[in-house]
């Protein structure tokens, strides 16, 4: 899984839109939209507001650990 699959799997849990997503984390929409269609990567500064907004770790949204807490470290 990638960051992009990761971010939007998350909003689409919560019944979110890209906009409402955009909202809660002060961002626009576009930058939602190209982080999911991996055109670009959120600065460190939206990951953390992503992982505190969704409640999960940065490494999760990194795919570097599973829903267990299990760091994955891909070789």
């Amino acid at each position: 899984m990638k960051l992009e699959t990761r971010i939007k799997e998350l909003r689409l849990e919560k019944s979110l839109t890209q906009s409402d997503l955009a909202k809660e984390i002060n961002t626009s929409q576009r930058n939602i939209g190209r982080w999911e269609n991996g055109e670009n990567e959120p600065t460190a500064s939206f990951l953390i507001a992503l992982a505190d907004f969704f409640k999960v770790s940065i490494d999760y949204l990194l795919c570097r650990e599973d829903e267990f807490g299990n760091i994955v470290i891909k070789q």
